[in-house]
């Protein structure tokens, strides 16, 4: 009996000790914690899963010998450059057309629809590689959109249209479920260093009127996961919980077969 308290207690506080474990994937706490390089991850992986679409707009960079020239700290590659050359290196978009082509510069038209950023980067790569040594290809997405965080995943949400609303956003994400807290959206705008950052009540009528601002281009909606610590942790423990039972059963059959 001594054992099984012991068991019981340990069970209890490994329930207890994770109760924050289960919290650290919640992001952009209200603190000094929240840091420029957090967000700026989340949103780089969000737009590596998005899927190259119709009518998107994507930036290209082309650099030889495996990116060399972007990891040049002393700017020793730059410093033969002339202006003319200079202005030679400004961004261009391509338009991903209706039968999902892009024209790109040497390449002629590639098939990049449905492929990820970074499987186009690869397939890019590929075919600049008859025309450079080592390409290191860098491909962005430069439509209107904004960033979905949180408890939906990470999204990119184009801007269709010009007044797209907070909520519709949502909803295009896949709505509020039962995994996530509908009282504490952030909005967050700006410059990643300095970020505005607004925290949007939607399960009151006049949180939800505040909801309907104007998103705009760049925007990030992180929606928090509610997290049920008690119910994850038992479902977790369950397993430990069934062997524990099933030793302390054969250890009771083996003490009343010996006792006889």
């Amino acid at each position: 009996m001594k054992n099984c308290g012991r068991t019981v207690v340990f069970l209890a506080l490994l329930i207890l000790s994770s109760c924050k474990l289960y919290k650290q994937d919640i992001m952009f706490k209200m603190d000094d914690k929240f840091t420029e390089s957090d967000l700026a991850q989340a949103v780089s992986l969000a737009e590596k899963n998005y899927h190259v679409k119709k009518d998107d707009y994507l930036r290209l960079d082309v650099f030889t010998n495996g990116g060399e020239r972007i990891v040049d700290p002393n700017f020793e590659l730059r410093q033969g450059m002339t202006n003319q050359n200079m202005q030679n290196t400004r961004q261009f978009v391509y338009l991903v057309r209706q039968d999902g082509l892009v024209k790109l510069p040497m390449v002629g038209d590639v098939d990049i629809l449905g492929l990820t950023i970074y499987e186009a980067e690869q397939k890019l790569q590929a075919l600049y590689s008859e025309h450079y040594i080592e390409p290191y290809v860098v491909l962005r997405y430069e439509n209107r959109r904004v960033i979905v965080l949180g408890a939906n995943g990470g999204q990119v949400i184009p801007l269709v249209n010009e007044n797209t609303s907070l909520i519709e956003v949502i909803a295009l994400s896949g709505g509020i479920n039962q995994g996530a807290k509908s009282q504490t959206v952030r909005l967050i705008r700006g410059n990643l260093n300095n970020p505005e950052v607004y925290v949007i009540d939607l399960s009151t009528v006049s949180g939800m009127r505040s909801s309907i601002v104007r998103l705009e281009p760049g925007d990030i909606i992180y929606i928090d996961p509610w997290r049920r610590v008690w119910i994850e942790s038992l479902r977790d423990v369950s397993p430990v919980l069934s062997l524990v039972s099933s030793v302390v059963t054969l250890v009771l059959v083996i003490n009343s077969i010996n006792s006889k």
